[in-house]
């Protein structure tokens, strides 16, 4: 057995690897919003029950005609596995240009848009991801017509072994992005597979086995027909994915936005699965049937990360993630197993059957949770709503246990879980409640937070301080709109924040557009600007929901201004699709022929990341110029394909229409408009300079994302004892504290 348990520990490495960067690369193509990732995951997901079952179908109906060495099955689907790492990049870049094309033939709206994304998304996960929800049926009927090979509990062996390689393939790849990209990564996988399909297949041959499928071996429909395991299963699935998202969205104030604090929760919802399932491998027969009073107390593990991210307890980052999610994904790790071992007995028809039940329930939990109880209701009772079910289940199988003759006292576990999970529950607090005075908003995107007063008001999303009120985000409006040789026609702003900059440009009375990704950040801009119903009121007001670089392109409109301000930090996950070589390619096929664009870069100390920025921008246009900002941090990017006109702090203030110029002196730190921009002018950075700062650096690009994946280069520069970059995978700052925009 120990050749399969090599084979799936490889095979959970390589499978998590692709669907990190699958669902990158399909970021970058179709869109960084929730409804497209949701679609991309399902694929998947899809892809894997689908695999699960047609293979399962495939052995029960041809396995007594199969009389070569089933494991060569297994080799030649391993082989097609490592073809996906080559063909799915290619088929998401020829469904971006069908969808480029058909948005340059006619205008389609976001339901259609998903729609035929969603279409080339599946065409290309599903057929690939077939094949890897195949691997589990075929390898347990390999192991099953190998004399020596105890089958039985094949799956559960099979399991372990898959959940621990996904663990490693949840850590490893991100070292490997980060030193050779997304697509050598995928070529790494690939080969990975390719080791395992020429092993396996080495192995057919020394490895004895059966002819022809004996009765005993072949897949029987004429099992036992009580569903209700595979009723659990789908539970299993559809509360420990649909908890996963409530958890990333309870516990980013804590551990922040970056991929690595994405990762620490996937490595340790993998690792306590593995340990639980190692528990179920290792366990007596007597313990196991003992395994039923693990459900009542997954009501229990449900509701305790409300309490792992109570902000009254004085606990670490990874300790709240280690305490809230552990011990639900242990029991799961279990029972899941557990209950497909006992459902198929090695047949591996019905584990097919009991995997895809479980994948159903992996692809409608996510679903449940982002679209409806976290808009809905909430964090807290998202979690209290997955953990009541465990209850009604718990006290079903202890009744069912005690009819067959156990222990009276049985149901007591279940009030006693019971009366743990209403404790529990009632009496913790959300991060939310640090800000006394406070509006809250949820939308399927994020928990926006309003708060402060005066200049001291804030904005939060999930947690984490976007922005504040600052002359800033004034300047990102006013300062290249007065280099333009004529008056601006047509504007726009990519991410809203606060709307100041969107407010900034209104005043310039031209139509003016805002796109931002969260829904509920636009409805908060009443919150920190009195005018903003009235504004809001104006036909040159335009605010759209969208994925920023989405919209561009499915955009045909060109402006004279596109300010870009994208929500901190730098290193954010995702963040670098606002800050590459080929964002900035599109953004210039929107700007007219004497337009600017303007990049805000906040105040970082990683020179590599400030070098590969500013190649990004150099690379599609020609000229480029850089402002610190009016106090000094970070940086104004202004770049076009005209050389903008070298004027004076005079010249640039008469350019400003008098609603303006009283708006860019609102908050200071001069009186006058000329005095703000004699400190711009005064601040010019040379493009060079920041460039030659990291002469090795490459041009950031999606497939080199360099700003967010940088643990190697702090190790290095840890090593040195340099204090150039960030030391570890949190941000920089607090994540409730907003920068300085």
């Amino acid at each position: 057995m120990l050749w399969y348990f090599l084979f799936f520990f490889i095979s959970g490495f390589c499978g998590i690897l692709y669907e990190l960067i699958w669902l990158r690369l399909a970021m970058a193509q179709f869109g960084v919003t929730t409804a497209q990732v949701s679609i991309v995951l399902s694929m998947f997901m899809a892809g894997l029950g689908v695999g699960s079952l047609g293979a399962g179908f495939l052995l029960r109906r041809n396995a007594d005609r199969i009389a070569f060495p089933p494991l060569r099955l297994y080799a030649f689907t391993e082989l097609l596995i490592a073809c996906s790492a080559f063909a799915v990049p290619y088929e998401f870049v020829l469904g971006h240009r069908l969808l480029a094309h058909m948005a340059g033939a006619t205008a389609f709206s976001s339901i259609t848009y998903y729609a035929i994304s969603g279409a080339c998304v599946g065409i290309a996960l599903v057929p690939w991801c077939a094949c890897m929800g195949a691997t589990i049926p075929l390898a347990m009927f390999a192991i099953r017509r190998t004399p020596a090979l105890e089958s039985q509990r094949s799956f559960s062996f099979l399991y372990l072994s898959n959940v621990v390689g996904a663990a490693a393939g949840g850590i490893i790849p991100l070292f490997l992005i980060e030193a050779r990209g997304f697509h050598a990564t995928l070529k790494i996988g690939a080969m990975l597979n390719c080791a395992v399909a020429l092993t396996a297949l080495g192995v057919s041959f020394v490895q004895p086995t059966s002819g022809f499928a004996t009765a005993a071996e072949r897949p029987s429909a004429t099992r036992d027909q009580n569903r209700s395991p595979l009723v659990l299963l789908f539970m299993t699935g559809l509360a420990s994915m649909g908890m996963e998202v409530v958890w990333i969205r309870l516990f980013t104030p804590y551990i922040g936005v970056l991929v690595y604090s994405f990762a620490t929760i996937l490595v340790v919802y993998l690792l306590a699965t593995f340990c639980g399932s190692a528990i179920y491998r290792r366990s007596s027969e007597s313990a196991k049937s003992g395994g039923l009073l693990l459900w009542p107390t997954l009501a229990v593990w449900a509701v305790l990360p409300v309490l792992a991210a109570d902000p009254r307890l004085d606990l670490s980052h990874n300790a709240r993630v280690i305490l809230g999610i552990a011990g639900f994904s242990a029991a799961a790790g279990f029972l899941t197993p557990m209950l497909v071992d006992r459902w198929s007995n090695g047949d591996p028809d019905r584990a097919a059957h009991a995997y895809a039940a479980n994948i159903l329930g992996c692809i409608l939990g996510p679903l449940l949770a982002g679209f409806l109880l976290l808009p809905w209701i909430g964090e807290g009772w998202a979690l209290f709503l997955f953990a009541v079910p465990w209850l009604f289940v718990g006290a079903s199988t202890l009744l069912t246990g005690k009819r067959a003759g156990r222990p009276t006292w049985l149901p007591v576990p279940t009030l006693i879980c019971g009366v743990m999970t209403l404790a529990i529950f009632a009496g913790s607090k959300g991060s939310e409640t640090d800000y006394p005075d406070r509006v809250v908003l949820r939308d399927n995107t994020a928990t926006i937070i309003a708060t402060g007063e005066g200049m001291k008001k804030r904005l939060l999303v999930n947690g984490v301080g976007i922005t504040s009120l600052t002359p800033i985000t004034k300047t990102m409006a006013h300062f290249p709109l007065a280099f333009l040789d004529r008056p601006p026609q047509k504007v726009l702003v990519i991410c809203f924040g606060m709307g100041t900059t969107f407010r900034s440009l209104l005043a310039w009375g031209q139509p003016t557009t805002a796109v931002d990704l969260v829904p509920s950040v636009p409805k908060m801009f009443w919150y920190y600007h009195s005018d903003a119903p009235e504004l809001l009121r104006s036909p040159n007001a335009h605010i759209v929901v969208d994925d920023g670089r989405r919209y561009l392109e499915r955009s045909s409109d060109q402006y004279d201004l596109i300010t870009i301000d994208p929500p901190p930090p730098v290193e954010a996950a995702g963040s670098s699709l606002l800050y590459s070589e080929e964002f900035y390619a599109l953004a210039k096929r929107h700007l007219t022929p004497h337009g600017v664009l303007q990049q805000w870069l906040p105040a970082i100390d990683d020179r590599l990341v400030r070098s590969s920025v500013a190649q990004a921008i150099q690379q599609s246009f020609a000229y480029v110029r850089v402002f610190h900002s009016l106090n000094g941090t970070g940086y104004h990017f202004l770049a076009s394909d005209w050389q903008l006109p070298e004027m004076s702090a005079r010249q640039l203030a008469e350019k400003l229409p008098a609603a303006a110029a009283s708006d860019f002196v609102e908050w200071g730190p001069k009186t006058t408009p000329e005095g703000q921009f004699e400190i711009l002018l005064g601040n010019e950075f040379p493009l060079s300079r920041m460039i030659a700062a990291s002469p090795g650096a490459p041009p950031l690009q999606d497939d080199r994302p360099m700003n967010e994946y940088f643990a190697l280069r702090s190790r290095r520069h840890l090593r040195r004892g340099s204090p150039d970059l960030p030391l570890s995978g949190q941000p920089t700052r607090k994540p409730d504290t907003p920068v300085s925009r």
